[in-house]
This record gives C-alpha cells, structure tokens and sequence, in this order.
C-alpha cells in the first residue's frame, strides 16, 4: 500500500499541470500520483497524464473519463486510491517541497506506530498573481501543534481562518467510511469535501508548515468574482447541500458541531455578499429566498448564524446596508486577497 494517494483533476490544464505533477512525484514511491483528466476538449492533458504514467507507472495513474466537473473528478481519484491516505491538489496549485517531506515522514510515523489520525491538518498560502505579500493561513492559536488532539482540544478560529481542502489530508479509509459522494457538473464542492466528513473524526494533528501553495489569479478560476456571481446558483446549492447533511447527521462531539456552524456561517455570508454585488432584484431575492430556507430548516441554527457579526454584517436592510456590506467585503479581500 501507498502511503499518500495525490488527486490531481484537470480540465484542460495543459498550460500548468506539470508544476503540480512534478512536486507530487518528488515523494517517491512513497506516493501515488492520480491524474483525472475530466473530460479535456481544447489541449492535450490526456497526453501529458499519459506521459506521466508510461514514465513513472510505479507511482503515475493516469484516468480519462468524460466530463463532470472537479468532484467527479475527486470522486473517481478516491475510488482508484491506494494510499492510506489522501490529498487533492488542484491542478494550478502545487505543494512546497520541504514541507512535503516533513508530512511524508509524519504520515510515515503514524502509520508505523499504528497511531493514524483521521486527519492532518497543515497551512496554505496564497499564491495571488501580483500580490506585494503572499498571505498564509495557519492555525496554531486554533489547534495543537505536533500532537494528535481531539475536538475537545480544538480552539476558536478567527474570522480568517477555517479548514479547506488545501489544509487537508484525509485517511483514505474514513472518506469511503462516510460514503463521500461529491455532487458532479458543479463548482465548489470542495468545501463538500471538507465539510462531510467531519463527524467521523476523532483523531486530529496539525503540522505547522506550509504545505500547499494555492495560486489565484487566472480570469477563468471558479473563485474569480465575476464567475462567482455568475455561478452563485451552484454556491447556493453547494450550501444548501451542506445545510441539510449537517441537520440530518448525527455529530458526537459538540466542538465539532460548533465547527461546522462557523463553517455554514461562513458559507451563507460568502453567497449573500455575492448576491449583493450583483445586485439585481433577481440577486436580491435568491439572498433572500437562502435565509428563508435555513429558517425554514431550523430555526436554531438560523438565529446561530443570522445574529453572529458577519451574518448580521451582510444583512443590514437597503441600499445604503448593501454599499457597506460591499465596502467590507472590498476592504477584507484587499487584506487577505481571497479570491
């Protein structure tokens, strides 16, 4: 068995594919490296992935499939992993070689001593095109450092931080435990990924290095604004989609549950601002129509999330509330340069 199953999904990714297959083999046989070519019309990513395998076929796994977006693409990776454990890395994205090595020999630790945590945390840095200063998340005020810890021990995150698919390494087996099953032809389920398997994990580490380095710049990424208005019907629905499993899901640790409050508070902050800058009276109401349905849904949660300072920050009534909710938007996003 592998010890360290690398997703990467392109889609016509061509242009800059290699940089991240490139890092991810630098760990050896140690690893496996999946390619998931989604379907690519306008390039030759089948080729290079194809490349890659007749290469290194000891490491490399090359898939073609037809196109359904990045968690079809997550999905398939997942079923042809080895690894006893798992990472997904976009394929714009990359990962910092010295820090890979300290996870390798950590995940080489765990699975030695027979002492694996469910999942390992470490940093991410933005990589923004033109940024004066490369922002990076970490999490030491928030979590344990170098140690296996539990919920109870986990602390509170501030309003810039919170656990996303580049912070993450699962254990392969407990993402097929919770029938992780990402939605197809839809973007940003990676925070799906994150999201549903949170309850089945007991056994935590965080590794303070600075692993995954995302890059932000390209016109056509998904967190780019303009896509994001533009696709915010797939953000609400990637919302709604996590309201339900965290009413439906029965969560054993309540520091746990009170994560993925902060996580769904995030989630409808980041699709009201949305629907603000957009703007129109169609925009309008599908913000409304969004705190209807958490309401709607449980009105626990939604005074939880409704009266926090951010939730009550989007929701300030008339126009002059929707200018100053876009002015803080604009002002964080200057700071941390999020998208």
């Amino acid at each position: 068995m592998k010890l360290l199953s690398f997703v990467i999904p392109c889609y016509n990714s061509a242009e800059y594919m290699r940089h991240a297959i490139e890092c991810a083999l630098t760990g050896g046989e140690d690893v496996e490296v999946i390619i998931v070519d989604d379907g690519s019309t306008k390039d030759n990513t089948l080729e290079i992935a194809q490349e890659y395998e007749q290469k290194y076929p000891t490491i490399v796994k090359a898939i073609h499939k037809e196109n359904g977006g990045h968690g079809s693409a997550v999905n398939i990776g997942l079923a042809h992993a080895s690894g006893e454990f798992f990472k997904v890395v976009d394929s714009d994205d990359w990962v910092d070689l010295p820090s890979y090595r300290r996870i390798l020999d950590h995940l080489r630790s765990f699975v030695q001593s027979q002492d694996e945590p469910d999942m390992l945390i470490s940093n991410f840095v933005y990589e923004k095109v033109g940024a004066p200063r490369r922002k990076v998340v970490h999490y030491e005020n928030a979590l344990p450092v170098g140690r296996m810890f539990t919920w109870d021990e986990v602390g509170h995150f501030r309003i810039d931080q919170y656990i996303l698919m580049h912070s993450v390494i699962y254990r392969t087996q407990l993402l097929r435990d919770c029938h992780l099953q990402l939605p197809e032809h839809t973007f940003y389920v990676d925070n799906i990924f994150v999201f549903e398997p949170l309850p089945f994990v007991r056994k935590l580490y965080y590794l303070n290095v600075n692993f995954y380095r995302y890059f932000i710049g390209r016109s056509d990424q998904s967190v780019n604004e303009k896509n994001m208005i533009a696709r915010i019907d797939q953000q609400l629905f990637v919302t709604r989609t996590m309201i339900d499993y965290y009413l439906a899901t029965d969560i054993p640790s309540r520091r746990c549950a009170s994560y993925m409050v902060k996580y769904l508070r995030i989630m409808m902050e980041i699709s009201s601002i949305f629907l603000i800058l957009d703007g129109s009276p169609e925009a309008l109401k599908k913000k409304d129509d969004i705190w209807k349905y958490l309401h709607d849904a449980d009105l626990g949660l939604y005074l939880a999330i409704r009266t926090s300072a951010l939730g009550c920050f989007v929701n300030i009534p008339g126009k002059g509330g929707r200018k100053l909710s876009t002015w803080g938007y604009k002002a964080a996003n200057h700071f941390f340069g999020f998208n």
